[in-house]
């Protein structure tokens, strides 16, 4: 058997403030991540040239699979 000396109430109070102190960073940290995870507008303003040019390529691919529906539609 391990005898490990037993804490004081001190130590034990510094031991949870400190690990207090540390969650209140991590979530801080969260937070802050979370935020930027989310941002979908500065993700858009980050990446607006492919967003554009996938708005394009969507556009002309639906552009032209409506016209050729059309167009079966009208062969008949």
């Amino acid at each position: 058997m391990s005898t490990t000396p037993a804490r004081t109430p001190e130590e034990i109070r510094a031991s949870i403030e400190a690990n207090r102190v540390e969650l209140g960073q991590s979530i801080v940290r969260l937070r802050g991540e979370v935020a930027e995870l989310t941002d979908w507008r500065g993700h858009i303003a980050r990446h607006r040239t492919k967003v554009l040019i996938g708005a394009a390529v969507a556009g002309f691919v639906l552009g032209g699979g409506l016209a050729a529906i059309g167009g079966a539609f009208r062969r008949r």
